[in-house]
């Protein structure tokens, strides 16, 4: 849901893969193309994959990651849009299999039945990327309207390129 300064609001999932220390980029360039951004994080990626301290201070949200109480207000409105990056196997497999067992899954399984555009950056090996059950999952995600990009399984693959992850949501 457009904030009320116009600005669409765009989630922002962030997994625990080591690329994760630069998500901080991705959220630069969602400010520059005029996005408000809210960040959702799994349990582990907490752990020491970003600073969730400088990922605050960017956005000037908090960075959600915990189940909110009942009676507690959402710190977000609605998205406009999601990029999950970096995506790791098992949430990409978790997601797709409709299973909600923490706050990003669940947003994800629930944006998902929304019509929400969503952009994925995987953070897969080759010999994870080749796994049947992951192959299954990008079909079911796929056939959802989700967009992926090309693996990233780092090393010599160059630069993560967290901006294509925008491109990807086109338009939105």
């Amino acid at each position: 849901m457009t904030e009320p300064d116009g600005k669409p609001f765009l989630y922002v999932v962030v997994c625990a893969a080591g690329i994760a220390a630069g998500v901080s980029k991705l959220i630069t360039a969602a400010q520059e193309r005029d996005w408000e951004v809210g960040v959702f994080a799994t349990p582990t990626a907490m752990n020491g994959f970003f600073d969730t301290a400088a990922v605050q201070a960017q956005t000037g949200r908090p960075l959600r990651s915990a189940w909110r109480r009942p009676g507690d207000p959402r710190p977000f409105p609605d998205p406009d849009a999601v990029v999950v990056a970096p995506a790791t196997f098992n949430t990409v497999n978790k997601w797709a299999a409709g299973i909600a067992d923490t706050l990003a899954l669940g947003t994800l399984c629930e944006v998902s039945g929304q019509g929400v555009p969503i952009a994925v950056l995987p953070c897969v090996s080759a010999a994870l990327a080749a796994h049947p059950a992951y192959r299954d999952s990008l079909i079911r995600l796929r056939g959802m309207g989700v967009r992926f990009a090309e693996p990233y399984a780092g090393g010599e693959a160059g630069e993560f390129g967290w901006e294509r992850a925008l491109d990807l949501l086109g338009g939105t």
